[in-house]
Order: structure tokens, then C-alpha cells, then sequence
């Protein structure tokens, strides 16, 4: 197994630069052996899943953050297909109701954390607080804050802030068992061009695009800022990012599968071993059930 998790991921953002992260790299892997190399790889994941699920003494939270069409639908039902769904749970986040701008803008993510045990998988995050919302600060207006009364009122101050809330938020949950890993899958504007006009020329997946894209991909220097900052900001050793390649589909799933995989292997879990008492009860079971007549 390739060390992709070493490759892609950035724990210090003071040295990060996404001009430093290609959108292409496939490394040694064909496209040719990606199915039964993907496939070997699930099935790793699913028996460490169930390890995690026996132990239930930690959680593991799997951030998707990514431009349209770079492909993160498809690499969650791709690289997550073999988990068990009891021991799963996947939240795909929108806009904010006005429930949920009635709270902070971390109270709707706190309520979607997976429970001891098991897998979390968050498309988008409460990182389109600083992304969607750093390109369209207008956003935040509708949170209704103190003291932010238009968006001159919404300056480095706030964004710093903001920065420290989520880096304290997630020093939070690994102080308390959740491993967080977070995955921004690099497209290129040029491939978000081509799965755009495909999204156009096939029936089937005309739902997909709505023509409000045009208008961000306009903005797509703004996001990579965006991008760039947010991972700058909160990259640390603990919580870190994975800068994965994304356009190639089948290779963004090996790499996305294997780092999942590492980061489940390196929590060295164990079945819960049962006392003595248990195990003696284990072979009356097996007494009474052996003496069954059938």
C-alpha cells in the first residue's frame, strides 16, 4: 500500500500552499487495477469498522469540502460502500434553515457528530462558514450577530475569530474520542468545465447542475483564497487535512479509502475482552445449547 496519507496531508499550515498540491497525481496506480485495488481496500475498512464499533470508546468524523463537481458525492458512496449503515451516519449539509441560523453556526454540525462507535461522514461542513461565506460575506448577515450590522462590519477580526471557534471545536472532540479527518478533494477549473458540460449533455444528470454554478465557478480564484485560508487556519497535527487530487474520479476513491484506512488501522482498536465470569457463562451457554435435542 502506497503512503498516501503522508503524501497529501498538511498538519502545519504556515508552510501550505495549494499550488503545491497537483489536481492530477495518480502516483504508480493504473486506472486498470483501481477496482480490485478499491475493492481490497473496503474490505479492510469494513473489519476495522466493526473493531470500532465493538471497542466504542472512540468515533471517527470524515469531512468532505470540495468545489462542485469535484466528486464528493460519488466518493463517499464509492469508498464507503462497504461499511455497515448501523455503524455509519452521513449528513449531507445545505443551507441553514432559520432554526439553525438562530444558534451559532456550530450548533447544527455538534448535532450530527457520530456517537461512540461509529463512522460520521459530513458532506460539507461547518467549514462553508469560512468558505461559501468568505466569498459571500452577505451570508453572515443572516446569522444575525451582534454587532454586524452590514458587511463592512465583517472584517479580519471576525474571520480570525471564526478560525479559532472551529480550531477549538475540533481540539474539543479529540479530547473526547471523535478522530477528525478532513478531506478537500483539489479539482481543477479546467475538469469542473468538462463534468459541468457532461452534466449538461446527459439527460440523466441534468438535476445535478443548476446554472447558479456558472456564477461561483466565476468566483473560483476567491474560493481557492478561501480554500487556502481555511486550511492554513486549521491544519494541526490532531485534526488534519488531506489535500486529495480530484480529477481523476478512480484514483481520488483509492486515496480517500486508503487514508481512511490507515487512520482506523493507527487507532490500534481491540475487541473488548470479557471477564472471567463471562467467559464461564460463555460455556454454560454452550453446555445448555449443545444438550438441545433437535
Amino acid at each position: 500500500m502506497k503512503n498516501l496519507t503522508e503524501i497529501f496531508k498538511v498538519t502545519n499550515g504556515s508552510k501550505f500552499s495549494l499550488a503545491d498540491y497537483s489536481t492530477d497525481y495518480t502516483g504508480d496506480y493504473v486506472k486498470a487495477d483501481a477496482e480490485a485495488v478499491l475493492k481490497d481496500i473496503i474490505a479492510q475498512i469494513s473489519r476495522k469498522q466493526t473493531e470500532l464499533y465493538a471497542a466504542n470508546s472512540q468515533s471517527l468524523l470524515i469531512i468532505f469540502q470540495a468545489m462542485d463537481a469535484a466528486g464528493k458525492d460519488s466518493a463517499i458512496a464509492h469508498t464507503m460502500s462497504g461499511l455497515n449503515p448501523q455503524g455509519c451516519q452521513v449528513y449531507s449539509f445545505k443551507q441553514p434553515s432559520t432554526e439553525e441560523l438562530d444558534h451559532d453556526f456550530l450548533w447544527r454540525h455538534y448535532k450530527a457528530l457520530p456517537e461512540r462507535g461509529r463512522i460520521g461522514i459530513h458532506n460539507r461542513s461547518h467549514y462553508e462558514n469560512v468558505l461559501v461565506s468568505k466569498v459571500h460575506p452577505e451570508n453572515v448577515l443572516n446569522e444575525k450577530l451582534p454587532g454586524i450590522n452590514n458587511v463592512k462590519d465583517i472584517g479580519d477580526d471576525f474571520w480570525k475569530q471564526r478560525y479559532k471557534s472551529i480550531r477549538h471545536f475540533e481540539k474539543h472532540l479529540t479530547a473526547n474520542g471523535t478522530v477528525v479527518i478532513k478531506f478537500f478533494l483539489h479539482l481543477s477549473k479546467k475538469e469542473q468545465k468538462e463534468r459541468f458540460l457532461k452534466r449538461i449533455a446527459e439527460p440523466d444528470k441534468n438535476w445535478k447542475f443548476a446554472y447558479g454554478d456558472i456564477y461561483e465557478r466565476e468566483r473560483w480564484d476567491d474560493y481557492m483564497k478561501a480554500y487556502e485560508q481555511a486550511i492554513t487556519e486549521t491544519a494541526t497535527d490532531d485534526c488534519p487535512w488531506y489535500v486529495v487530487p480530484a480529477d481523476k474520479k478512480w484514483f481520488t476513491r483509492i486515496a480517500i479509502s486508503t487514508i481512511v484506512l490507515q487512520t482506523l488501522t493507527a487507532l490500534n482498536l481491540q475487541y473488548p475482552e470479557l471477564p472471567d465470569a463471562e467467559r464461564a457463562n460463555l460455556q454454560k451457554a454452550k453446555a445448555v445449547l449443545e444438550a438441545e435435542k433437535d
